[in-house]
């Protein structure tokens, strides 16, 4: 499927802008998963496991203690006749019947255990114990929480620092995962200064430091970011290189008409196809999504609030999909505040969350991240939106 993808720039302004939820959805269906690689647990986590987790071992691996106290046999009171500590190795004597062993949290328990009885339920004198009876057996027993082979995990998970502690738990030092996608920043403006304050006619470049984390917690490796002026010559020369290595290179600013705008004449020039140009939403209308062989190019609208829109809207899922990863799931919830739904765009608004409800955020324009900034979402509300609905909330 390919949305408004003739190249010809005479009918761009006759062709229907992609509707927003499809210019999503597009993006995360036509990319597919990057190759697997394997990975040792130090730097797992935040990857996506290209192949289902399984259990190299039982777990537990052999039958334990939940608690602190004693291991008893039949009823009380008991005798204690041996001590017991995590980590020992060799195995322990069975139980005879009113006997007890003294066992640490994680220690093996004898063969005949009933039920171990907890310190602070327990009543010691000398060596005998007694307590009144229990209903919990605390006991671990062998494999009750997975059996070697078992799956664990699905591919498709982001392995997260618990996930990585199962895997360590069941026995495993390496884990399949996909490639990171490599991503490559092609920032363009004559006008941009990236230090300092910016003089007279200048203006800072908010788009890059504002991507960089996000590309990090959307997974993908960052390789560098390149400045380019206007002229159309450097300006293709900088894709086309960018291609040569990067699974996604991502052009900030240069995606709609103007005459410094030099992202579709690059993309004719590199024979590319072109899914997504323009998206029916407010702010980001002017955002591209196109591909050359197997390397993608994603086209930013240069305001920085609709840049943001529009990584959101098909950075964030193409990236899901190069990882391996389901097409992020919104939530949904309803806005107190009045909305005023645009009947031919999908309008993109930032909310906060005050006393249980969702409030939006004053002062949200294309050029200015004020209002973002401080949001908790973004409200995606559809031209078809009536006053009650549910809206799909964007988080970042």
């Amino acid at each position: 499927m390919t949305i408004a993808a003739d190249h010809r720039h005479h009918d761009r302004a006759a062709r229907p802008a992609a509707e927003w939820a499809a210019a999503r959805m597009l993006a995360h269906t036509l990319p597919a998963a990057l190759p697997a690689e394997s990975v040792p647990l130090a730097t797992a986590t935040g990857r996506t496991l290209a192949a289902p987790l399984r259990a190299a071992v039982p777990l537990p691996g052999f039958t334990n203690s939940a608690m602190d106290g004693y291991a008893v046999r039949g009823d009380g009171p008991w005798r204690v006749v041996d001590r017991v500590l995590a980590g020992r190795v060799h195995s322990v004597a069975p139980l005879a019947a009113h006997t007890a062993v003294e066992v640490a949290t994680g220690a093996p328990v004898p063969d005949g255990t009933d039920r171990v009885v907890p310190y602070e339920a327990a009543d010691r004198t000398g060596d005998v114990v007694r307590a009144t009876p229990g209903d919990r057996r605390h006991i671990r027993h062998a494999g009750e929480y997975a059996q070697p082979g078992q799956e664990i995990a699905p591919a498709g998970a982001r392995l997260t620092p618990a996930t990585v502690g199962l895997a360590a738990s069941v026995g495993l030092d390496m884990l399949t995962v996909h490639a990171r996608p490599r991503v490559r920043l092609v920032i363009s403006g004559d006008e941009l200064v990236h230090t300092g304050l910016p003089r007279w006619g200048r203006v800072r470049d908010a788009i890059g430091p504002m991507l960089g984390p996000l590309l990090a917690a959307w997974g993908a490796l960052l390789l560098d970011s390149r400045m380019v002026g206007d002229h159309p010559d450097w300006f293709a020369e900088a894709i086309s290189d960018s291609t040569t290595d990067a699974d996604v290179t991502i052009v900030c600013g240069a995606s709609s008409v103007g005459p410094a705008d030099g992202l579709h004449p690059s993309l004719r020039r590199l024979h590319a196809v072109v899914h997504v140009d323009g998206v029916a939403c407010r702010p980001g209308h002017p955002q591209v999504l196109a591909q050359v062989g197997p390397r993608w190019i994603v086209g930013l609208p240069g305001n920085p609030y609709a840049a943001l829109v529009a990584a959101l809207t098909l950075l964030d899922p193409l990236l899901a999909a190069l990882d391996g990863r389901p097409l992020p799931e919104l939530d949904a919830a309803v806005v107190a505040d009045p909305l005023r739904p645009d009947a031919r765009n999908t309008r993109i608004l930032p909310v906060r969350r005050r006393d249980g409800h969702l409030r939006l955020v004053e002062g949200a324009h294309p050029g200015y991240l004020g209002a973002a900034a401080t949001a908790d979402a973004f409200a995606v509300v559809p031209s078809r939106w009536q006053r009650g609905d549910r809206v799909a909330l964007l988080a970042l």
